[in-house]
């Protein structure tokens, strides 16, 4: 399987004391979680921009609360792909490890990383817009339409970051020092368009790190890249963690 992947590659995994991952929805696109621009369904004519936003929330909360109702639903449904597993797999082979994500439907959780820095949020978590405190999605599902806080009244939102806010600052802080920190730097799944996580390989970089991107596709990153595998991460990711503990494997 090492003949997949170039020496180089293998080498400063191997020489590697901190790995960190940055995913995007490509990775979470292989479980069947529907993209922001899906263009089907019901909510196809709507733009993103008019229903995820706290402007949105506040003149039609019902209709904001309506689809994320209806993604909470079907996020919950569907389960972790192989490239999650192996990177939840991988974190167990380095010193340090973190996986750094643009999605926000707490697959890498859920497949076994425990260090996820999370820059858009997560739709399992929801707070009150008054008091801020916190509901699980099984107590704001509970609810008919729009929940309602149990302390103010208020009403309660995801915790996702929609457009317009900023990143949450501590989990923005956590993915820099994770970026500078790292000897090798695995960009998946991401367009490298939106930022400002799309800094984060670039920061990476500069601090000394291998820059690795994996995508279907080239990217912007591509041309900076020291290399880029082409293919999905359910396919590459799980075959460069047999790779990795077949390099440590002493052969004969």
């Amino acid at each position: 399987m090492r003949g997949r992947f170039s020496d180089r590659l293998l080498g400063k995994l191997m020489e590697a004391d901190w790995v960190t991952a940055f995913t995007g929805a490509g990775v979470s696109a292989e479980s069947g979680v529907p993209t922001f621009r899906g263009t089907g369904g019901i909510w196809a004519r709507f733009k993103p921009e008019e229903l995820a936003s706290m402007d949105a929330f506040m003149r039609n909360p019902d209709l904001v609360w309506e689809w994320y109702a209806h993604r909470k639903r079907i996020i919950a449904e569907v389960q972790p792909n192989p490239g999650h597993v192996a990177l939840a797999q991988m974190e167990l082979l380095f010193a340090g490890f973190a996986v750094i994500t643009q999605n926000i439907d707490n697959l890498h959780r859920r497949a076994g990383s425990a260090t996820v820095h999370e820059l858009h949020g997560n739709i399992e978590r929801n707070y009150c817009i008054g008091c801020g405190r916190r509901y699980s999605n099984a107590e704001v599902l509970a609810q008919k339409g729009v929940p309602r806080c149990t302390e103010c009244g208020k009403a309660v939102r995801p915790d996702v970051v929609w457009f317009g806010e900023q990143l949450p600052l501590e989990e923005w802080e956590r993915s820099v020092r994770a970026a500078q920190s790292a000897d090798v730097f695995l960009s998946i799944g991401t367009s490298g368009i939106v930022y400002p996580a799309a800094s984060l390989p670039q920061i990476s970089r500069r601090s000394g790190a291998y820059l690795v991107e994996i995508n279907p596709e080239p990217t912007p990153l591509t041309d900076i890249a020291d290399e880029f595998l082409q293919g999905t991460s359910a396919t590459i990711l799980p075959l460069l963690v047999k790779a990795i503990e077949e390099t440590r494997t002493p052969q004969g």
